[in-house]
């Protein structure tokens, strides 16, 4: 999935107000003589002789820290370091957890947790059905970022080359290193990639996304990283402008929406900044709860380009759909159904308001 919760506030860096995320774990000069795959028989043995990745402690654990949820944190116990690489674009690190728990395999980028094997299910379906089942033909999407593959499995799952149903997916990554380890790492997540309907293309997400042809897709996933790392300048009225632009009619994008817990007054400012500066026709906020996540919880921006569908309600319901590769692949389905896309709209009170649209 390759994200984590500050992503949007790179959005109004430039829009609205300037914010920006520092790990506050400490890191300490321990020492690591590979950064190869460690022999299994070494799991509880953490040597560094180089920095480690952000939030990798001394004592065997990982810890998350992080300004924009202060005054709270989490941890893993690390009983193996797979790989822990910095790049020109971010910190990658790939880790064992203690195989006494069940979070198997876990993957951090500049030490804020992008996802884990044993819930990572939950953010790549949503993500991918609030999408497609909220658009009556997706043939054509694109997905920026989302190197780790979770959202290429997913989107797949509605492939149906008789009906036209997911003829092509595209996808954009700035940063190689992710789609790699990935695939060495969590094949179960990166297994899309084998797919021929699948393009992966390292590179720019923006220049992609200004030199695309106007109307070009039906579906656009924007599943993206800090913006202190290679997203930093991903967002913005023209980013937004050009995805918009570059929807087909009916058009429907997605994308990661904070924490409504721990950001509301961003998540104002988002919809705010989606509804009225791009102008899409409706925005809707959806509450997924995932626990390696701040607080729990994370949320999802779900918009359309034209008006006259509720987006709260599945316009293909997943429970209908025939004649996919993946027959009834429905029931495959760990987290997403028709009744939890129209449950995940229903908002707490206190947050409520943020998906009345007469409110803008």
């Amino acid at each position: 999935m390759c994200m984590n919760i500050s992503l949007f506030c790179s959005l109004f860096c430039s829009v609205c107000f300037n914010v920006s995320r520092q790990i506050c774990s400490p890191r300490f000069a321990f020492t690591i003589e590979s950064h190869e795959i460690p022999s299994q028989t070494n799991t509880h043995t953490h040597t560094f002789s180089v920095m480690p990745g952000p939030g990798l402690l001394q004592d065997g654990w990982f810890r998350e820290e992080n300004e924009q949820w202060p005054g709270i944190a989490q941890g893993l116990k690390v009983e193996e370091v797979l790989y822990d690489q910095k790049n020109e674009f971010q910190h990658l690190t790939v880790f064992q957890s203690d195989r006494k728990g069940p979070w198997g395999k876990v993957m951090t980028l500049d030490g804020a947790i992008q996802f884990t094997d044993y819930d990572e299910f939950v953010y790549h379906e949503m993500l991918a059905n609030l999408s497609l089942c909220n658009h009556a033909k997706p043939e054509r999407v694109l997905i920026i970022g989302g190197g780790d593959g979770g959202v290429v499995r997913e989107v797949l799952r509605h492939k149906n080359a008789s009906a036209g149903i997911v003829e092509r997916i595209e996808l954009v990554d700035i940063d190689g290193a992710v789609i790699e380890q990935s695939k060495i790492h969590f094949p179960q997540i990166a297994c899309g990639y084998a797919d021929p309907c699948v393009t992966a293309k390292v590179g720019d997400g923006i220049a992609f996304v200004r030199d695309a042809p106007d109307n070009t897709y039906d579906v656009i996933i924007i599943d993206t990283t800090d913006p202190e790392g290679p997203a930093s300048e991903l967002f913005g009225l023209d980013f937004y402008s050009n995805v918009k632009r570059i929807l087909r009619p009916g058009g429907i994008v997605c994308n990661q929406g904070e924490s409504v817990w721990m950001h509301r007054p961003l998540i104002e400012k988002m919809l705010h900044f989606l509804r009225q500066d791009v102008g899409f026709a409706s925005v809707q906020y959806a509450l997924i709860y995932i626990p390696t996540y701040p607080c729990g919880s994370i949320g999802t921006l779900v918009c359309a380009k034209d008006a006259g569908h509720d987006l709260t309600v599945p316009l293909r319901p997943v429970e209908a759909i025939t004649g996919t590769a993946q027959e009834r692949f429905h029931e495959k389905l760990k987290y997403y159904s028709s009744d939890m896309h129209k449950a995940s709209f229903v908002l707490p009170r206190f947050a409520a308001y943020l998906n009345d649209e007469t409110k803008k």
